[in-house]
């Protein structure tokens, strides 16, 4: 049975040490995120919003704590675990789409799927399905550099969810796009995460884009609290 938490952080704590002292960036740091739910994460440069996304994506440990993701504890995970885990149930965007510039748009939505081990009939269908989706049927031969910014990020969008994720971390998924530009895009997700259901966590300074989402959190002396975006 599907959860309907589909990401939960159980008391994280992340600590660096910097010489002889210990700076705490999350301290028994709780959050919940259900399947279908947008949550922006609105926080000042250096509160720890890349630390908080790392942790929720597997890419770096906590130093105490758990992640779970639909119901399964990845505390204990080893590496290789870890790396299961993220391919089978996370999706990442990041502020530049980091698209492979080698392949075509269909191809690069396809190669997560390949990863995985689908056939290349399979994740072709699923990628043209995507991006038609996205709006960019007519541009699923060209590669990156034959694309414009916005069709480049819908393009990682896509990509990021084309292995059906429980849940979708973006890291200022529209920081380098123009206002109309990033208006699109985020409509474009917002589209993609409601008809699939998956949670997703955005960490944005765009306070017009955090309105438009279910709820927003920031962190505040290490804890993730509810913010009122202004």
């Amino acid at each position: 049975m599907t959860e309907t938490i589909a990401l939960r952080l159980d008391q994280v704590e992340r600590h660096y040490v910097q010489g002889e002292s210990r700076l705490t960036i999350l301290d028994r740091a709780d959050m919940r995120i259900d399947a279908g739910e947008m949550v922006a994460l609105v926080a000042p440069s250096g509160a720890g919003k890349s630390t908080l996304l790392h942790i929720a994506g597997l890419l770096e440990k906590p130093d105490a704590g758990d992640v779970v993701i639909n119901g399964a504890s990845c505390g204990a995970l080893d590496d290789s675990g870890r790396t299961d885990m993220r391919r089978n149930t996370i999706g990442f965007v990041y502020q530049f789409h980091h698209l492979l510039p080698e392949f075509s748009a269909l191809e690069n939505v396809m190669l997560p799927q390949m990863i995985r081990g689908l056939t290349h009939k399979v994740a072709a269908e699923r990628a043209r399905e995507l991006l038609d989706y996205m709006r960019l049927g007519p541009r699923v031969r060209h590669r990156p550099s034959e694309l414009s910014g916005g069709e480049q990020q819908r393009v990682a969008i896509a990509r990021a969810v084309a292995n059906n994720p429980y849940v979708l971390l973006a890291d200022e998924p529209t920081g380098n796009l123009d206002p109309t530009t990033s208006s699109y895009v985020f409509d474009a997700m917002t589209a993609l995460v409601r008809q699939s259901g998956v949670a997703a966590l955005i960490a944005t300074h765009n306070h017009d884009l955090a309105r438009r989402m279910d709820r927003a959190v920031t962190l505040r002396d290490g804890k993730i609290v509810d913010h009122i975006v202004a």
